[in-house]
């Protein structure tokens, strides 16, 4: 099996009015607008290949580098792979794909680390986003606790002068933290009641901007606060 096969296998399974809605979150042509239950029936053959992960990350089309992520194998990514995923995605898979696949690799952590200090927008989105995945899957005594803590600070101080992607992405960690890490609920509260409303452009969507401390309010309210992931792909 090759991308152009799966290319081939993919593109009659397209749908306008889909590929519209994906178009309208920041998906970059070329795309099919292929749903992502449809690319899970093709992950579920194919389980897990890391070359043919990194062949269909390579084809540029938007549902084949979405594919990409869900049957990549984690834990073979290298730093180099996963920074050249970071540096080609579009707006969503660098909150969905680049960081679900680094956080289950073993350089998510070091390389979140560095990404939320890149000049580019959308590889400093990612980085955020990675270690809001981790939190989310990690168990706390494996995650750093003060280091988290002075990000949080951080995002804090920051996230209103950061360009909108970005500012999303600070967001939700604040989101994942508080909801993720019960040790930091209250901290995370606490940021997000200092941070405030956060604004961002969410262009031809509908989609809000969550206020954090209602979120992980939200998630108090259910009793999920601490409960974590199996998996970072959906």
């Amino acid at each position: 099996m090759t991308a152009k096969t799966i290319l081939e296998e993919i593109k009659p399974l397209g749908q306008e009015s889909y590929k519209k809605v994906l178009l309208n979150h920041g998906v970059k042509e070329p795309c099919f607008g292929v749903k992502i239950d449809e690319l899970k029936k093709i992950q579920k053959r194919i389980k897990k290949d890391y070359r043919l992960a990194l062949e269909l990350y390579d084809t540029g089309n938007y549902d084949a580098m979405y594919l990409a992520g869900l049957i990549a194998d984690d834990a073979q990514m290298t730093k180099k792979d996963l920074q050249h995923w970071a540096e080609k995605a579009s707006e969503p898979l660098v909150g969905s794909t680049v960081p679900w696949v680094a956080a289950g690799s073993p350089h998510g952590h070091s390389l979140a680390l560095e990404w939320i200090e890149s000049k580019k927008e959308l590889v400093a989105a990612a980085g955020w986003a990675t270690l809001s995945t981790l939190v989310s899957i990690k168990e706390d005594a494996d995650l750093d606790l003060a280091e988290l803590k002075r990000l949080l600070q951080r995002v804090e101080q920051t996230i209103h002068h950061t360009p909108d992607e970005v500012r999303s992405k600070m967001n939700g960690f604040v989101i994942a933290v508080g909801s993720y890490v019960k040790a930091l609920t209250s901290f995370a509260t606490q940021i997000g009641e200092k941070i405030g409303p956060v604004k961002v452009d969410m262009g031809n969507t509908a989609c809000q901007v969550l206020f954090a401390p209602d979120s992980i309010r939200k998630m108090e309210k259910r009793g999920s606060i601490g409960k974590k992931r199996k998996t970072a792909k959906c």
